[in-house]
């Protein structure tokens, strides 16, 4: 755990331990950085907890105001633990939310009521009449003097203890747009764009989402005693440290919070990452220089005077706080000659190894010449997406490639598919009553219904038979393709179940029959509680279980990233360029997914269609590479090795 701390005479359970550094002349909001976002929704948790307790035995009630969203997910399961295995009563608490969309039914499943209840309220002691959620049924002439009312009855009970707050990318807190006042109360107020974007998976499309919302105001927030802030994922990165790092401006509503004496942000690594004291560490303090804070030092500085790495003199590093490094290393041609080289061995044609050449310094062995290979894909299409020519490149040097699609991503097939292929179903059967049934299932569903079992495994199995086309297209054996359909997943719903012990069994399974030497999976944390991530953890779960077992004793696994970001430049252990024929390789196996083109339900803020992502992505990491003196190349797949 990274910890920043200052606390005034406030209780809490989030302190400073010994030893570490306090905030830097950058930062004007007091934050605690987290290995992950679990453990920090542990000890918010815990201070909630220790709150409640401690009213109780005052004889007081406790107001809390909670937020909704994936970030508080993990604290609302850990107090409901609370109360069951610790008998923590919230029979002496009050509670508001922040906010709610305007118009929406109490229960809608999109609904702020229909979460709340979801994720705690119907599982603690609370007293419904304690219970307060902004009415997103009241009618438009009242919603004025309902605003009001909302806010005397906060005043009423004495204000608020404990203030739960999430972030959203626009720097909304509750649904403080952009150009809120610092003065405001509750009222009505309309979504910016891409707060609607970043709602639109749980809509299953932006054209779902409403336009409008109640949100306590800025005011409001700021009363209360005590803030907490959650932010999870590099998504988040960008906000947080204009944020925490900015002036206090309207544009980014979250710099209010600058100015309250006890509010903390809880942070994960990926959400702090663009803070001055973890991204460039050397400007703010003198350092220990690891040999990864070298490397990032050095590629930082390159960009930064748009050099490449052997051109770097002693002067470009005394200029810009690394004169430690400089005196450390002797001189920058040592340094440079050094980190050049280390840039130059994570660069390889051979993903898999190249057979009988000297792999010192290459970032895969070269025995055994041909490698028993997983790739493991969250969705049906995250393996060409994100590593198509490496992909392509395994197959074509002789590995045995196996692909595991660990959830069916049926959520992601638009109604208007489903119903198009069970209308050209019907035209190829006499046996119509199954097909006729999804259709009119189809037909019937609103958005209060989730998908029948029946239409799930429809939009399933286009998603299988669109990946079985781009498996073949390269060259892979249908006997290598493996649908895990991970049980997590099969919910119907945005909201998935947590991982069990059938999910990890059906990885360690897979691995078991493979015993593969090399496995690839998805790193992309840019959603902590999303699919990816839990793909994730459900393969280092699989892989701690198996540590010890002949099955892995050989295996390395290398994470590629997904369609929303890339590794930089100094994270990456293994580089694999792609020739522009590859790159359209590559591109024609994502087409395949067709289900997923032009009409992507859950592309983000990002318009860009997802082959054209990673296209882009591809080629930038290139320019990167030749920009710090590597060879031009048309386009880089990039890897972190994962130790376990």
């Amino acid at each position: 755990m990274i910890v920043n701390a200052k606390m005034d005479n406030t209780k809490s359970l989030i302190f400073k331990p010994a030893g570490q550094f306090e905030e830097t002349r950058f930062e004007k909001i007091h934050n605690v950085i987290f290995d992950d976002s679990e453990e920090a929704s542990k000890i918010v948790a815990l201070e909630i907890a220790e709150l409640i307790k401690q009213k109780a035995d005052e004889g007081s009630m406790c107001v809390l105001g909670l937020a909704t969203g994936s970030s508080p997910i993990k604290v609302y399961e850990e107090l409901v633990r609370f109360h069951k295995e610790d008998n923590l009563s919230f029979s002496n608490v009050i509670t508001f939310n922040l906010d709610e969309y305007f118009p929406m039914q109490p229960d809608d499943l999109q609904s702020y009521y229909h979460f709340m209840h979801e994720h705690l309220f119907n599982h603690v002691d609370i007293l419904p009449e304690n219970i307060n959620i902004p009415d997103g049924t009241i009618s438009p002439e009242d919603i004025y003097q309902y605003c009001i009312d909302y806010e005397l009855k906060i005043k009423a009970v004495g204000g608020l203890d404990f203030q739960l707050l999430g972030i959203g990318r626009t720097g909304h807190i509750g649904f403080n747009e952009p150009g809120s006042h610092y003065n405001s109360g509750t009222r009505v107020i309309t979504l910016d764009h891409i707060t609607r974007e970043d709602a639109a998976s749980a809509f299953i499309g932006i054209d779902n989402v409403p336009k409008k919302a109640i949100t306590m105001g800025i005011n409001t927030i700021k009363n209360a005693k005590r803030i907490v802030l959650l932010a999870w994922g590099l998504n988040k990165a960008k906000v947080i440290q204009k944020t925490i790092e900015g002036q206090v401006t309207s544009q980014i509503p979250a710099t209010y919070l600058q100015d309250h004496k006890n509010a903390t942000f809880i942070l994960d690594e990926e959400s702090s990452s663009e803070l001055i004291r973890i991204k460039t560490p050397w400007l703010v303090t003198s350092c220990i220089w690891t040999d990864e804070l070298k490397k990032k030092a050095v590629f930082w500085l390159s960009e930064k005077v748009n050099k490449p790495i052997l051109k770097l003199t002693d002067k470009d590093y005394n200029e810009y706080g690394m004169s430690g490094l400089i005196a450390k290393e002797g001189s920058a041609y040592d340094l440079n000659i050094s980190i050049f080289n280390q840039l130059q061995h994570t660069i390889t044609g051979w993903p898999g190894g190249k057979p009988n050449a000297d792999d010192t310094n290459r970032p895969e062995r070269a025995f055994p010449p041909k490698k028993r290979v997983i790739i493991f894909s969250p969705h049906p299409d995250d393996d060409v997406i994100s590593m198509g020519g490496t992909f392509d490149r395994l197959v074509q040097q002789g590995h045995d490639v196996h692909i595991a699609y660990q959830t069916s991503g049926n959520i992601a097939v638009t109604d208007e598919d489903a119903r198009k292929f069970a209308e050209t179903a019907l035209t190829l059967t006499s046996d119509t009553k199954k097909i006729e049934g999804m259709l009119k299932d189809i037909q019937s569903k609103t958005s209060n219904t989730i998908d029948s079992k029946e239409v799930r495994s429809l939009k399933g199995t286009i998603r299988r038979t669109e990946s079985l086309a781009a498996t073949r297209y390269l060259e892979v054996p249908d006997t290598n393709v493996h649908f895990l359909n991970l049980p997590f997943y099969e919910t119907g719903t945005v909201k998935k179940n947590n991982l069990s012990e059938e999910d990890i069994d059906i990885m360690c399974s897979l691995i078991e029959e493979i015993k593969p030497h090399q496995i690839y999976a998805a790193g992309d944390l840019a959603d902590p509680h999303g699919t990816h991530k839990v793909c994730l953890d459900a393969l280092f779960m699989a892989l701690e279980r198996m540590k010890y077992e002949d099955a892995i004793k050989d295996c390395w696994v290398w994470l590629y990233r997904g369609a929303w970001f890339e590794w930089d430049s100094h994270e990456i252990d293994m580089a694999v360029p792609m020739s522009p024929d590859q790159v359209i390789k590559k591109r024609n196996a994502i087409f395949f997914h067709q289900s997923q083109k032009d009409k992507v339900m859950f592309r983000g803020d990002d318009s860009r269609e997802f082959w054209v992502r990673a296209e882009d992505r591809n080629r930038l990491t290139a320019k990167k590479y030749h920009q710090l003196g590597m060879a031009d190349y048309a386009a880089i797949e990039a890897f972190k090795r994962y130790y376990f």
